[in-house]
C-alpha cells in the first residue's frame, strides 16, 4: 500500500480504495503549499509544481489557482509566471494587482518589480508526485502482456466526463457489451468530485477511484476492461489501463485519442525502439487514429483484435457508448 504523508498542518482529505493505493487530495495539498508563502513574497507556477514533485504539473497548478474557491483564505494571487509576469487570476488582473500591492509587492507594466528579491520557493513538502511516480514504477513490474483468459464474453468500456469546474460533480460511466453480439447488456454511472487535477502521465490517480466504484457496481465481472487512456504506451509503462488491470486483476486495454509518447513507425508506436502500441483507423472515413496498447493480462495482438472487432466509428463501441452516457449525464 502507498500512503502520502501529510504535514500535520495539512488537511487529511483523501480518497481510500480497497485496492493498493491511497489517493491524495492534490487540490488541498497544493493550496496548503501556497499558504506557506510569507507576507511580501510571491512564487511561481513552476515552483509549486516542483514542490509537488514534477514540473509537468505546472499547467495543473495554474488551473487549480484559477479554480481556488476562496482567494482570501488561499492567496493564489501570489502565484505568477517564472519570468515575473503576472499570469491570470479568476477575479481579474486588476484585483490581482490590488492584492499584490496590499501585500507590499510592486507591479509595473504587468510584471513583478524586483522579482528575484521577492521570490519564494522554500516550500515544506514531501513531494507527493514523486511518491506516486515511485508507485507507478513498482506497479509497472507487475504488468503481464499475455492473454489471461480463454474466451471473451464481455467487454466493459469506461469514460469520465468533467464539468468546467473540477469542484463540481464529475460523471463516471461504464457500458458492458457482449463481445459476440456487440449488444449492450449493462450500464452504470456514478457522480462524485475529483480530488486530483489532470496532469500528463498521472491520469490513473485522477480516474481510478471512478473506475473502482464502477467495477464494484457491476452485476458480473467483465472479461476485459477497455479504458479511455493508455496501457503500456506510457513513459513508465503504466498508463491508467495497466494500473486498473493490475489493481482489479482484470485483463485491460488502453485506447487513447492522442499519442502521449513514443515514435510512430508505420502503424506501430515504439518507445526506445520497443513496440508499445498501435495506431488504428477503424474505417476509411476516420481521419485521426486511436492509439491501442495492452494494459494487463492481454497481448499486443489480442488488444488490437478486440478493438478492431468492436469499432464502427473512430472510438470502439464500449468507449463511445460510455462517453455518450457520461457526457449526457453532466
Amino acid at each position: 500500500m502507498y500512503v502520502v504523508n501529510f504535514d500535520s498542518s495539512m488537511k487529511e482529505n483523501y480518497l481510500h480504495t480497497a485496492i493498493d493505493v491511497v489517493y491524495v487530495d492534490l487540490f488541498e495539498y497544493t493550496y496548503n503549499l501556497v499558504r506557506q508563502i510569507p507576507d511580501g513574497k510571491i512564487s511561481t507556477y513552476g515552483a509549486v509544481a516542483r514542490a509537488l514533485g514534477d514540473i509537468r504539473a505546472s499547467r495543473a497548478v495554474g488551473r487549480m489557482m484559477n479554480q481556488n474557491p476562496n482567494a482570501d483564505d488561499m492567496p493564489c494571487f501570489k502565484i505568477v509566471y517564472s519570468d515575473g509576469k503576472l499570469g491570470g487570476f479568476g477575479l481579474g488582473i486588476d484585483d490581482k494587482i490590488r492584492r499584490l500591492k496590499q501585500d507590499d509587492i510592486s507591479v509595473k507594466d504587468g510584471s513583478i518589480v524586483d522579482f528575484e528579491d521577492v521570490l519564494f520557493d522554500d516550500f515544506k513538502t514531501d513531494y507527493p508526485l514523486k511518491k506516486l511516480r515511485s508507485e507507478q514504477v513498482e506497479l509497472s513490474k507487475k504488468v503481464e502482456i499475455i492473454d489471461g483468459f480463454d474466451e471473451i464474453e464481455t467487454v466493459a468500456g469506461f469514460d469520465v466526463a468533467y464539468p468546467k469546474n473540477d469542484f463540481d460533480d464529475c460523471c463516471g460511466a461504464c457500458v458492458v457489451m457482449n463481445y459476440k453480439t456487440k449488444k449492450i447488456i449493462e450500464e452504470k454511472t456514478i457522480f462524485t468530485k475529483t480530488f486530483f487535477p489532470y496532469i500528463p502521465t498521472y491520469l490513473s490517480f485522477r480516474e481510478l477511484p471512478f473506475l473502482k466504484k464502477l467495477v464494484e457496481s457491476l452485476e458480473s465481472k467483465p472479461t476485459i476492461l477497455m479504458i479511455d487512456g493508455n496501457g503500456v504506451l506510457h513513459p513508465y509503462g503504466i498508463g491508467i489501463a495497466s494500473h486498473a488491470g493490475i489493481s482489479f486483476n482484470i485483463p485491460s486495454i488502453g485506447v487513447a485519442k492522442s499519442m502521449l509518447c513514443g515514435k510512430l513507425e508505420n502503424n506501430i508506436v515504439k518507445i526506445d525502439n520497443k513496440k508499445m502500441g498501435y495506431t488504428l483507423f477503424s474505417s476509411k472515413r476516420v481521419r485521426k487514429p486511436v492509439y491501442v496498447s495492452p494494459g494487463h493480462k492481454i497481448s499486443f495482438e489480442t488488444s488490437l483484435d478486440v478493438v478492431k472487432h468492436l469499432s464502427f466509428y473512430k472510438n470502439p463501441e464500449p468507449l463511445r457508448q460510455a462517453h455518450i452516457l457520461a457526457t449526457g449525464s453532466i
